[in-house]
């Protein structure tokens, strides 16, 4: 196979990759509190064998999807009025819920209550305390306030404080599904989280912005794919002709 199509062909593979990942953002731009990923992409230069190759003929660029990063820009904010919604007011900071692997970090914070009394996301994780503790209210309790520091309240009195921490490298939070992340790295409180009531932050996908870029990633997949099959039907030509007999 020549160096044109191995190269078009790593490209193919690198726009192939950059479409999925558009389209697990447009899958999630409902999503409260989820981070857009965006594609990094670079050269592998590979170089030639042999030692007379002509000057600039020496190395061979292909294309190589590097890896994907979050963007973590704060999403816009929906005021729900529910008052066991919250949102992050600082773009590093999030939430901490206790799972059946262990805790969990998520800018998702659409909470409510469980038959027991805790509060919970939607697929009933516990929502924690600065102690690391699962958050638990009085049956009795049936109005909360929520300050910007996180300090839960009711009608009874202070019940705890909410935490929210910041891992040392959101980059290197492994997502798990599209709402949790998971870190073997040590994490730190946020003194002030700006924590705001009655609301959750929505997804940072621009559907129109993400749709426009899926679509140019879609053109150059096409056009390398007109690439490769112009340069295989030219090789097959040449071979044809090579290979006809001569009267």
């Amino acid at each position: 196979m020549q160096n044109i199509t191995t190269v078009a062909l790593s490209r193919l593979a690198a726009q192939e990759r950059a479409l999925d990942v558009g389209a697990a953002n447009m899958a999630n731009a409902a999503t409260p509190g989820f981070h857009a990923e965006r594609m990094v992409f670079a050269d592998w230069l590979v170089k030639q064998p042999g030692g007379s190759q002509p000057p600039g003929g020496q190395v061979i660029s292909y294309a190589q999807d590097r890896a994907t990063y979050r963007d973590t820009r704060q999403g816009p904010l929906t005021h729900t009025g529910n008052p066991l919604d919250i949102a992050v007011g600082t773009p590093d900071g999030y939430f901490t819920v206790q799972t059946p692997g262990g805790t969990r970090l998520t800018r998702a914070g659409h909470f409510e209550l469980s038959a027991g009394g805790r509060i919970v996301d939607g697929t009933g994780n516990a929502l924690l305390d600065i102690q690391g503790r699962p958050i638990q209210v009085a049956a009795t309790d049936t109005t909360f306030t929520i300050t910007g520091d996180g300090t839960l309240s009711s009608e009874s009195g202070r019940i705890a404080r909410i935490a929210v921490v910041q891992p040392a490298n959101q980059q290197a939070l492994r997502p798990e599904g599209s709402r949790l992340f998971s870190t073997d790295k040590p994490t730190i409180p946020v003194i002030k989280p700006d924590i705001v009531q009655g609301a959750i932050e929505d997804s940072n996908v621009q559907p129109v912005i993400e749709m426009t870029r899926m679509m140019t990633d879609l053109r150059a997949y096409q056009f390398v794919s007109q690439l490769v099959q112009a340069e295989s039907e030219r090789e097959q030509s040449a071979i044809d002709k090579l290979t006809q007999k001569r009267p």
